[in-house]
């Protein structure tokens, strides 16, 4: 995994997310891939050629993982559960993390607390945080105390431009406090695996099932015009509720369980590099 995440992912990892350097060094050709927001635009005209402007170095960037264990990620209706696919996620972007010498720090929220672990730097101490994370208790399913992410603190946990990296069930909900001053401040992107019976009604006979949302049993009846009604809402509320925290069609991700999660980065990581050419 370490070799499939460093060759095709990095690159492209570096190319969207890290920094640039604050001190200004000269002025050199631009060549094609180089961020255009660099062109020095005055001597592009006088040279009638384009130039960008060098920086000394780039900036440390500091990615801050939020992960939210609510217990509806425990649903999974193949091979794995969502709370699987998206531990395997926040791992990979710790692992470029790494591979990048940036920082990595975790938020990990679940029902009744959460768990601060500070910024580290370093494959070493990185990957202890990532067998740290992957390691912790799996919520109770009896456990119904809501989950409260600590957003006050997060909106100055990190530097400017740090990436916020949020991964979680994310239903229709209130927005969190102080959001618009956490999308001023970092670059946030939302990662969220929605099961197959999620995204449609398993076909067949009537399916009981066990919300632990709501602390009861459901019906669910595909063959039920009012059941597809209400799944259809409740698809396009949750989908509405996702783009509003991350307008940028960029900015959010949307896996299933069970397909490649290093697939999925690397075609997530190439819309950026499309989208910037």
């Amino acid at each position: 995994m370490k070799q499939a995440v460093e060759n095709p992912l990095t690159g492209e990892y570096r190319s969207v997310f890290r920094g640039r350097g604050m001190e200004f060094d000269q002025v050199v050709r631009y060549n094609f891939g180089d961020d255009i927001r660099d062109i020095d635009w005055n001597v592009t005209a006088r040279l009638g050629e384009p130039f960008r402007k060098k920086f000394i170095e780039e900036r440390e960037l500091t990615v801050l993982i939020v992960f939210e264990d609510t217990l509806s990620l425990q649903f999974g209706s193949g091979a794995r559960t969502k709370r699987a696919a998206l531990l395997e996620l926040a791992s990979l972007a710790m692992m470029l993390s790494a591979a990048n010498r940036d920082r990595v720090g975790i938020v990990h929220a679940y029902p009744g607390g959460h768990r601060l672990t500070e910024p580290v730097r370093g494959r070493g101490p990185i990957l202890n945080a990532i067998a740290d994370l992957i390691g912790r208790p799996t919520p109770a399913m009896a456990d119904a105390q809501p989950v409260e992410t600590p957003w006050k603190f997060i909106a100055h946990a990190a530097s400017n431009h740090s990436m916020l990296l949020w991964l979680g069930d994310f239903p229709p909900r209130v927005t969190p406090p102080g959001w618009p001053v956490i999308r001023r401040r970092y670059q946030p992107i939302g990662f969220r695996v929605e099961d197959a019976w999620e995204r449609e009604l398993p076909a067949g006979e009537t399916v009981t099932a066990f919300d632990p949302t709501s602390n009861r049993l459901v019906v669910l009846d595909p063959e039920s015009r009012a059941h597809r009604a209400a799944h259809a809402s409740w698809c396009a509320e949750r989908d509405a509720a996702f783009a509003k925290l991350f307008p940028d069609r960029q900015s959010r991700l949307v896996v299933t369980p069970d397909e490649s999660m290093v697939d999925a980065l690397v075609k997530f990581f190439h819309g950026h590099m499309r989208l910037r050419r």
